[in-house]
């Protein structure tokens, strides 16, 4: 049972996301954050309008 709780620590390292790294793959995602804005997959809250795209389309950057 011991190795198995080591296997489960080594999963997570493997696959824990570098902060960041997303925003390399996608310049319009880098360009709305750089902004202030955020990305949503669905519609913008109701105070924030749709300004641009992110993750190369699929998303949208909502702004104040």
């Amino acid at each position: 049972m011991r190795i198995l709780y080591l296997l489960f620590a080594v999963v997570l390292l493997l696959f824990q996301a570098a902060p960041g790294s997303a925003d390399l793959a996608f310049a319009d995602t880098a360009e709305c954050r750089s902004q202030g804005n955020f990305c949503r997959a669905g519609a913008c809250p109701p105070t924030f309008a749709a300004t641009g795209s992110c993750h190369g389309g699929l998303l949208k950057c909502c702004s104040k």
